[in-house]
């Protein structure tokens, strides 16, 4: 199958020139390697916090849950149904997120939306460290939502916009790469305390201590991007072309040559209305991009992502393995971590196509595996205590848990490790990544905002009826649903995706502009 993206030349704009046999300037070195100036990367570093706060939020219930189950106050003791709104009412704040971005993205710009984002974190972790009723727990975990899925879709635009092709599949990887961080710190503060006569088991940090320390990142997050730049391409869009200058100067360092990169973005951004209208909408250069982008968030919350990381550690606590279930989730946790940092260093070597077709063939044989498990195995697996947060366990099995007799009960282990490890590496970050690349400039801040309400409505849905599809059918139906969806993954990857390493954004824009050798026929 041949590359969709290949050298063209239009009327009006060169997409891909072809190289002459001279040396490169030191200019067209700049433009093409690495960066000189690291101040791109302190931007991005100031930008993603705001994922770490994202990652820790996701996963805030994993041990939260099954500490206010026992808890003594009458008025925060979950109930099995309360337990799962808990867990996954935040999917419904990040879509309402998501929303908003779509107007914030456009009106605030990148940064300031990214900024904004800060106010509903900090007063839904504050409502949860304070909370006195479920309800305030409720709506705190919404606020965190809320944030979530502001963050997810003006981060990833703000860090393709100012990084330079060379890197910017590197870089693209950080917002997943901070969002792993993040949870593994909130795993790693949620870690239970061993009983001992001296100390009762719980928390290592207590439940509402977990929240306070929430605010940190949320906070040097705010402070720090209230130094760094907005983005180029937004400030031009606007008409404010000397700061969009400057921006780009600041971002690629005094001695780097920018005239070049700052006519293409200004070339680009002049070619094109402040906002799309409707009719633009229907023209294929506008509506394709934006269709890739969503359909891939949709599938890739297909593939059951989410309600794994939501209730990552009480799922293995209800289920048979040889390792206490806070190393299981630690585990997993870390081989996450290793998976986006291989994926941040192969990006921009291997192309985000390879990648994705790698993930989605190691998700598909892991979920199989899981299938097959649970379908041919002994005995039924244990009662889940937090997937099946209703009153009928999980299967619709009345067993009690099964003690781990054998190394065959590490099946499951080894088999969500990795399904993490496909997804982190490919479906995970780079989904995220070609949402904020091929997505057009004067489209760029409403389709992401579509691509997040999307992406967590779906992650809803699938959350609420993995319950009900678990206790009519049994726990195999959703994995061999999965599977399915991982192969449906194969095929639009290689049917409908570009390959955009090493382009820059104003040549992938161009691409879809021209409409030649259109891969989605």
């Amino acid at each position: 199958m041949q590359e969709p993206l290949l050298g063209a030349e239009g009327p009006d704009y060169d997409t891909f020139p072809e190289k002459s046999s001279a040396s490169p300037s030191p200019g067209e070195r700049t433009r093409a390697g690495a960066p000189r100036n690291k101040r791109v990367f302190l931007a991005t570093f100031a930008a993603v916090l705001g994922n770490f706060s994202f990652g820790y939020a996701l996963v805030y219930t994993s041990p939260v849950i099954p500490a206010l189950e026992l808890s003594l106050d009458p008025d925060l003791r979950l109930t099995k149904t309360q337990a799962s709104w808990f867990g996954s009412i935040f999917t419904l704040g990040a879509a309402a997120g998501g929303l908003s971005a779509m107007v914030l993205n456009d009106l605030l710009g990148r940064k300031l939306s990214i900024m904004f984002s800060a106010v509903p974190s900090a007063a839904g972790y504050a409502l949860m460290a304070g909370a006195h009723s479920f309800w305030m727990l409720l709506l705190g975990r919404t606020l965190t939502g809320f944030a979530g899925g502001l963050t997810a879709a003006c981060i990833p635009v703000y860090v393709s916009e100012i990084a330079p092709p060379g890197v910017r599949g590197a870089l693209g990887a950080t917002p997943q790469l901070m969002a792993v961080f993040g949870s593994l710190s909130l795993y790693a503060l949620g870690k239970r305390r061993l009983l001992t006569p001296s100390s009762p088991a719980g928390l290592l940090l207590p439940w509402r201590w977990l929240a306070v320390a929430g605010e940190g990142p949320v906070l040097v997050m705010t402070v720090l991007l209230s130094f760094m730049p907005n983005s180029p391409r937004f400030l031009l869009s606007r008409g404010r072309d000397a700061e969009a200058l400057r921006s780009l100067a600041w971002l690629r360092g005094a001695d780097t040559d920018i005239r070049w990169e700052f006519s293409q973005i200004q070339d680009n951004v002049q070619r094109q209305s402040t906002r799309v209208s409707w009719a633009e909408a229907r023209s294929p250069h506008v509506y394709r991009p934006i269709l890739i982008a969503v359909l891939m968030r949709f599938l890739q919350q297909l593939t059951g992502i989410t309600p794994i990381l939501v209730y990552l550690q009480p799922i293995f606590e209800s289920t048979a393995v040889l390792l206490p279930p806070k190393d299981d989730a630690a585990i997993v946790g870390a081989v996450r971590l290793f998976s986006v940092l291989i994926a941040a260093l192969t990006m921009d070597l291997a192309g985000r196509k390879v990648l994705l077709f790698v993930s989605a063939t190691i998700m598909f044989a892991a979920n199989l595996t899981l299938g097959l498990y649970v379908h041919f195995s002994p005995k039924p697996l244990a009662p889940n205590s937090t997937v099946g947060m209703e009153s009928v366990p999980l299967g619709g099995t009345e067993q009690p848990l099964a003690t781990p007799t054998s190394y065959l009960t590490l099946v499951p282990l080894v088999a969500t490790m990795l399904f993490i490890m496909g997804y982190a590496m490919g479906w995970g970050p780079i989904t995220w990544l070609l949402m904020s690349e091929i997505l057009p400039l004067k489209a760029r801040g409403v389709a992401s905002g579509l691509c997040v309400l999307v992406s967590w409505l779906t992650a809803f849905a699938l959350t609420k009826s993995f319950l009900l599809v678990v206790n009519a059918f049994g726990l195999q139906v959703p994995f061999f649903f999965f599977a399915a969806i991982c192969l449906a993954n194969l095929l639009f990857t290689g049917c409908c995706v570009p390959e955009t390493k090493g382009r820059s954004l104003e040549q992938i824009e161009s691409f879809f502009r021209t409409g030649r050798r259109s891969f989605l026929h």
